[in-house]
């Protein structure tokens, strides 16, 4: 496990390095602002701390065993706690605000399994040593009307687009049909784009207090997806110069997916809650 701790590592590093390099070219090249709400840009870079729950399923639609309610965590020993880097840029065009955020969650895990797994028309018995890994990289744009614009509150709508892409994988001995096959590794990959409907507010408590939240929705079958999102966030921000806020948020993420295709079918499920450090600049 140590070898795949040291490759996150140096993504943090080079993911904070390129983050504190925006910022600085940012800072040098943008006036004083006497608050964010009268500022039209913005790029807010987060350390998310959620607690994870995942659950995923895989049936292969050409075998008649119905794939397994799999619970990574439990199951398959993937961390449930996790720091994961989060960024959104904003701006606003008038009454328009246009927003854009993206976030990772990578994780990988091993362990002796305690029941058997069917994923994907493949059985890894009970015993059988399991390394698995899940990871998700979350799109989430968005484009919104404010409906109530003063000088120290913001209230509006807005429509958007949450894309999240899928990689879950399962690898070890394991049972196809009555053979035994050695190191048997199964992949499943999706790439779901989905509407949402959500509300936005900031609000001006005092000169360099701000307080905002977010609500995003969905329940939408389309085409091979049937999904379900409630997105919430809610964040205190103090600013610390004309164009620099520091801050604190929570954010409470519950995702589900139900897959429908051809060659198989299945769902994902996952739910984060937690709070974050949150970096601000504006201009």
């Amino acid at each position: 496990m140590d070898h795949d701790v040291q490759p996150r590592a140096r993504r943090a590093r080079r993911a904070t390095a390129l983050a504190g390099a925006l910022l600085t070219s940012a800072l040098w090249q943008v006036p004083a602002q006497a608050q964010t709400l009268a500022d039209n840009y913005w790029i807010n870079l987060q350390a998310y701390i959620p607690k994870v729950d995942t659950k995923v399923r895989a049936t292969a639609n050409t075998q008649s065993a119905i794939g397994t309610d799999i619970d990574m965590e439990r199951d398959l020993a993937l961390d449930r706690n996790e720091v994961v880097p989060a960024v959104s840029l904003g701006s606003r065009l008038g009454k328009v605000i246009v927003g854009a955020d993206f976030f990772r969650l990578e994780r990988s895990g091993e362990i002796g399994i305690a029941r058997d797994i069917v994923f994907d028309g493949t059985t890894y018995p009970a015993s059988a040593s399991i390394g698995s890994s899940f990871e998700s990289d979350v799109y989430r744009f968005t484009v919104g009307y404010a409906f109530v614009q003063k000088p120290d509150l913001e209230i509006g709508a807005a429509l958007g687009l949450h894309a999240t892409d899928f990689r879950i994988s399962l690898s070890g001995e394991a049972v196809i049909g009555n053979d035994a096959v050695q190191a048997t590794t199964r992949v499943k990959k999706v790439f779901a784009p989905l509407p949402t409907v959500g509300l936005f507010g900031t609000w001006q408590v005092a000169p360099r207090l701000e307080a905002s939240g977010r609500v995003d929705y969905l329940s939408l079958k389309i085409k091979d997806y049937d999904g379900k999102l409630v997105n919430v966030q809610a964040g205190l921000n103090y600013r610390v110069l004309d164009h620099l806020a520091l801050g604190v948020a929570y954010r409470y993420v519950d995702y589900r997916l139900g897959i429908e295709k051809d060659a198989w079918s299945g769902r994902v499920r996952y739910k984060m809650n937690g709070p974050a450090l949150v970096l601000q600049a504006s201009f």
